[in-house]
């Protein structure tokens, strides 16, 4: 069906045949070449590199392969097995190891899998490390170690979560004690994956009741694995009906955050880092930055604390790479996506849910109240399948000429600031297709702006 390899690793579907899908021989294949780059980068050193996955059901092939991969070519390997994105990058630094896989198609249907790759600071590679490992891939003359400097694997228990859950219970923004005392019950959407896992941990530390949905890490799917309202109806209705103070929703690989209040209704994905960021800013100031397809409303909230606020190109390295250049103290991604560099330079949906909770319990407010504080915008995300002969450069000089009115930014294909609107286009990092979003003061105006827009592109095409 799809085989898509980038910078940020390979991501395809199960089965099929070799370069059309993720196969085994791809899976070695770029094993091999991530494995060489390591090699390159830290020569004459016994190396390590942790392995962790979401409970999708090919998980346990493809570790397997990328493990043996990795052994043959002389390098240790940590296995975490079943665990969370966060948790694998904390582990990379938490035990020196050199770099990390993270086996997850993340929001991706269950017959998805992709190779996530980490450096020796437990974050995704750089665009330029990236395109080093994909020359390697298409060089493909690979060296492996003889018998006797074989790598070895090393199973570590418990995926590293409870280390994780430690480390975001010391920082001194989560309000352990109170959020305790709170007496909060809440619901868990958690896809069968490992969130099922680390929730339930994580709120047991905190003394949280709540009920599971879909909790089992049978890796089996009960709806789409994005955490959008049309995909979230049931742990939505289960939240109306009960006497639950919010609903907690992450993607199978528990970086990405989506929250319900308690009249059941979405908070809005995009307001999980706007109301984490508020918090976070209540208690220290400095710049935060979210990606150029996020909502405005960070950028009002850093405008209430008088702070910086900056945009960075879609794709968390790229984000992290611009609070690591300005310094901020929060950011992230309007899909849900909490980076908090204090714990680590990742997107965290534990933490996300320690801090929101934290929020909630210091200001004594509902969900629905909490949301009534911030700016109300309205997104709309849309996607079209286009042919790859398609000039995505002409596509972008069309549209400028277009919309000389607007102001215009270019640093990740195109998007368009107006008044009190804006609209981004821009080539998909994960799927054969370009994305469309826009956000305005409706969902109409909103939906009316993407549909002009996508309009405009038909013709073009």
């Amino acid at each position: 069906m799809s085989l898509i390899k980038s910078i940020s690793g390979i991501r395809g579907t199960i089965g099929g045949q070799p370069g059309h899908n993720l196969t085994p021989i791809d899976t070695v294949q770029f094993a091999s070449a991530y494995g060489q780059w390591l090699q390159q980068k830290f020569p004459d050193k016994k190396l390590s590199v942790v392995i962790g996955r979401d409970a999708r059901l090919s998980g346990p092939i493809i570790q397997n392969l990328a493990q043996n991969t990795l052994n043959a070519m002389g390098i240790d390997t940590i296995d975490l097995g079943l665990s969370t994105t966060p948790s694998v990058e904390m582990a990379v630094t938490g035990l020196q190891a050199d770099g990390g896989i993270i086996l997850t198609a993340s929001h991706n249907p269950k017959q998805w899998n992709a190779l996530k790759l980490l450096n020796e600071k437990g974050e995704f590679l750089s665009a330029k490390d990236g395109q080093k490992l994909i020359d390697l891939i298409a060089q493909n003359n690979f060296n492996y170690a003889g018998v006797e400097n074989l790598g070895q694997n090393i199973p570590k228990d418990n995926g590293y979560i409870d280390e994780h859950i430690d480390a975001i219970l010391s920082l001194p923004e989560v309000q352990t004690e109170t959020i305790q005392k709170a007496g909060f019950k809440v619901a868990i959407d958690a896809i069968n994956s490992t969130g099922g896992l680390a929730i339930p941990k994580l709120l047991d530390r905190l003394n949280v009741q709540y009920d599971c949905l879909f909790c089992d890490v049978s890796g089996d799917f009960q709806h789409n694995p994005e955490p959008l309202e049309k995909n979230l109806s049931s742990i939505m209705q289960h939240v109306k009906n009960s006497d639950t103070d919010l609903g907690i929703v992450v993607d199978p690989d528990v970086d990405r955050l989506a929250l319900i209040d308690e009249k059941g209704e979405m908070f809005g994905e995009e307001y999980t880092l706007v109301a984490v960021a508020d918090y976070i800013l209540s208690k220290k100031t400095g710049p935060t930055v979210s990606n150029l397809s996020s909502s405005r409303a960070l950028k009002d909230i850093s405008d209430k604390y008088g702070v910086k606020y900056y945009k960075a190109k879609t794709g968390e390295v790229n984000v992290v790479e611009k609070m690591r250049e300005v310094n901020a103290i929060i950011g992230g991604e309007g899909n849900g996506g909490v980076i908090y560099p204090r714990l680590h330079a990742g997107r965290d949906a534990l933490l996300g849910i320690a801090l929101i909770l934290s929020h909630l319990a210091e200001s004594d407010l509902s969900l629905s109240a909490l949301r009534k504080l911030y700016p109300s915008y309205y997104m709309s995300k849309n996607k079209m399948a286009v042919p790859d002969k398609v000039n995505l450069k002409k596509v972008i000089a069309v549209l400028l000429e277009k919309y000389p009115q607007a102001e215009a930014d270019i640093q990740d294909g195109l998007r368009l600031d107006f008044d009190q609107s804006w609209v981004q286009v821009r080539k998909s990092n994960t799927e054969p297709i370009i994305r469309i979003y826009a956000e305005a003061k409706t969902q109409e105006a909103a939906d009316h702006l993407a549909k002009e827009v996508m309009d405009e592109i038909k013709e073009i095409i």
